[in-house]
């Protein structure tokens, strides 16, 4: 009849720690699931996208790596990277992922560029341009979507990104000129002040249109004379811009 020896004291010891440590890497293992699907389904997005023409390299890079479903409710997670606008709350929506490619894109910015966004909603389309361009503004009407997307930016570390609270309409005169404007609300006509916020040679892309009917994606490039080149882009459908925009509406 053989006994058996006694494990020594550190073969003991290991094997306690490996049983105490064992539902914390279970644990781990369980969290990264849902991240590895969500980063699968935004590789899939981005595929998606450049086959429907939006082929800067930059954009699409940006489109990979910012987590769209961090900056929806929690309960429309698993649509973030469906090609498709989703609630944000205040009745406001997070534009569709194709939208935010195309309207990047067509931003056409250079290292460097200082960009205003009108209507940050969720900041997601800002966190897009942080990595394209070296300096974001953004203004937000709603004082809660803006409080929520300031937090949402820094807390994953889009330092080059200012959140204001306030009518885009006037746009940000104090950080002007800037080198692109991108407005994510559909104001009837196109704002002034935008104009004169922009450098020669900057660009604008806006939605301009009545919220009956379909607006029109709009780009206006600015010339050295102060004059703009004006093209038409395509169909779209955006919320109606407020504040002042409104008002102008309904004089």
């Amino acid at each position: 009849m053989s006994t058996a020896r006694p494990r020594p004291l550190r073969s003991r010891l290991l094997a306690l720690a490996l049983a105490l440590t064992a539902p914390l890497f279970a644990g781990i293992a369980r969290s990264q699931g849902p991240d590895d699907a969500f980063t699968a389904a935004r590789h899939r997005m981005v595929e998606r996208i450049r086959s429907r023409g939006v082929t800067d390299a930059a954009v699409l890079a940006a489109l990979d790596a910012v987590p769209r479903h961090l900056f929806v409710p929690r309960p429309e997670r698993p649509k973030a990277y469906e090609d498709r606008p989703l609630p944000i709350g205040d009745g406001q929506t997070i534009s569709q992922p194709y939208m935010v490619a195309l309207m990047t894109s067509l931003l056409e910015l250079r290292p460097g560029a200082k960009v205003l966004e009108i209507g940050t909603g969720s900041g997601y389309q800002a966190a897009i341009l942080s990595r394209v361009a070296a300096e974001v503004y953004t203004m937000e009407i709603r004082q809660p979507l803006a409080e929520r997307a300031r937090r949402a930016l820094a807390d994953l570390g889009y330092r080059n990104v200012q959140v204001r609270n306030g009518d885009g309409f006037q746009g940000w005169p104090e950080a002007a000129p800037f080198d692109a404007i991108i407005v994510t609300a559909a104001p009837p006509s196109v704002p002034g002040p935008l104009l004169r916020q922009l450098k020669a040679g900057g660009r604008l892309v806006i939605p301009v249109g009545n919220r009956s009917s379909l607006q029109s994606l709009l780009v206006l490039t600015k010339r050295p004379d102060g004059g703009f080149d004006r093209a038409n882009v395509m169909p779209v459908f955006f919320v109606p811009m407020t504040g002042e925009a409104q008002q102008r509406r309904e004089r």
